[in-house]
């Protein structure tokens, strides 16, 4: 067959001393990427660090409402929310005190907390609801106008109680820790300390 007609010549033979110094400069270029550790991703073969997450900020807290009014204790003194049900009348007791319910085999104070505060009393519906706060060893169940959400509140959204003391209604003032601006909402936020262990709630005998 003549030469051009249909026939390509092979390449010719890389020499042995050529291709043993390209094999060495490819080894030695990956040597250079550093290896890639868990989480990482590769961009153009090189491993960029993972994106870090947010920090989470702030606590979190249960608002309810109460008087047209937001209110809030913090995640960690609620116990439980439960829904209205059959009280036991206890005899002898302030008339804010509506009696007595076993509370997962526990025997807990009911407390109207409209009456507590001196607010005209609302006759339960749907939407009432018992609120469980704990502090220490003290668990007293609230009788309150409902439930909303729980919600995180970010540090930079409170404000002391004495800084803002107009945006809080006196009736609730001594028992508030501060208030907190969220998303165009005042939200009220009380010390269950203060409201379960006051004077008041300490003397509810008649």
């Amino acid at each position: 067959m003549e030469p051009g007609a249909g026939f390509v010549s092979p390449p010719p033979a890389m020499p042995a001393s050529l291709f043993a110094r390209q094999a060495a400069l490819q080894a030695q270029s990956l040597q250079t990427v550093p290896p890639a550790r868990i989480g990482q991703t590769l961009t153009n073969g090189l491993p960029t660090l993972p994106t870090a997450l947010p920090e989470v900020v702030g606590e979190q807290y249960l608002v309810f409402s109460l008087f047209e009014r937001e209110f809030a204790f913090k995640a960690e003194c609620i116990q439980g929310v439960e829904r209205m049900v059959d009280v036991t009348p206890v005899p002898n007791v302030a008339s804010w005190v509506q009696g007595v319910i076993n509370l997962r085999g526990s025997i807990a104070s009911v407390v109207d907390l409209r009456t507590f505060l001196g607010l005209e009393p609302l006759p339960y519906n749907p939407r009432t609801r018992l609120l469980s706060v704990q502090y220490n060893e003290m668990v007293i169940c609230l009788t309150v106008d409902g439930v909303s959400e729980m919600v995180q509140i970010p540090e930079r959204a409170i404000v002391g109680g004495n800084t803002h003391q107009n945006l809080i209604p006196q009736w609730i003032a001594p028992y508030a820790s501060g208030c907190a601006l969220l998303d165009r909402r005042l939200v009220v936020l009380l010390d269950a300390a203060r409201l379960l262990f006051s004077e008041k709630m300490q003397r509810y005998s008649e």
